[in-house]
């Protein structure tokens, strides 16, 4: 589980009701249910109708995605790419076939697999580069069902407030009742641009940053696959992966991706 998100949307929440309670609110006030079943169940709505239903099946997979820390770790995938290397020049790449059935990456699995089965490297490429566009056309599936819901929620509170105000104006027998029922009537823009703002655009937001890094470690895993394929010495992989690195996010790769293999031998 990925607690900084779900930390950030509980203080922005937080942050909100502090100041509306800070300048002397009530927290009662900010409760009401007609303005909450205008914005929450016509945001819903308005997404189902937007998107067919196979799409709205992803959405606990997209959820799932945005809240929960992908397993993998960049710098043990590439000491795994680094000690096949060595395995490969050593005896082979049919001495990799174990352990890529077995490697719980499923991409690097499925592109070794291909490597010990003999096939083209060309033909590995295209076929490793169509994973990557599926998974990032998935995740952009994704983000797209949140933005939407960023879209559609400020609208449908102003929708909420506006069929309050009618509900006002049109009783105005008691002038008293006209302040606290306007100020409820403005409660459903609260929810519609709060939730926007703070929950659909964010997530949206994380989905999308999440797919990149992603993204980007699955083309660093192919140019290791590409790398064995090749029979390229282990250092120059670990340097390749490095370098490829550095150049897509301008950062200094960890100190482990720098170093060389040890007990290697130059042939």
């Amino acid at each position: 589980m990925d607690i900084v998100t779900i930390l950030g949307i509980l203080a922005g929440l937080a942050a909100l009701v502090g100041g509306f309670l800070w300048e002397g609110g009530q927290i009662t006030g900010l409760f009401q249910q007609t303005a909450a079943l205008i914005v929450f169940g016509g945001t819903i709505a308005a997404v189902v109708i937007s998107y067919p239903t196979a799409r709205l099946k992803t959405i606990p997979q997209a959820i799932r995605y945005a809240f929960v820390r992908p397993d993998n770790d960049m710098e043990e995938l590439v000491d795994d790419i680094v000690q096949m290397a060595t395995t490969a020049r050593r005896n082979g790449v049919l001495a990799l076939e174990r352990k890529a059935q077995h490697h719980p990456n499923l991409f690097l699995s499925e592109g070794m697999q291909m490597v010990v089965d003999g096939t083209e490297p060309a033909l590995v490429r295209q076929i490793m580069e169509i994973e990557i566009d599926r998974a990032e056309m998935k995740h952009d599936g994704y983000a797209k069902i949140f933005e939407s819901a960023g879209g559609y929620a400020p609208t449908m509170g102003i929708i909420g407030t506006v069929m309050g105000l009618v509900h006002v104006l049109g009783s105005l027998s008691d002038p008293t009742e006209l302040g606290p029922a306007i100020a409820v009537a403005f409660i459903a823009t609260l929810y519609g641009v709060a939730s926007a703002n703070l929950i659909f655009l964010p997530i949206a937001s994380k989905i999308k940053s999440r797919s990149a890094d992603e993204i980007q470690n699955m083309e660093l895993l192919l140019q290791g696959i590409l790398a064995i394929q090749n029979g390229e010495h282990p250092q120059i992989v670990r340097k390749k992966i490095s370098f490829e690195m550095m150049r897509t996010t301008d950062l200094t790769p960890p100190p482990s991706m720098k170093k060389g293999v040890l007990d290697e031998t130059t042939d």
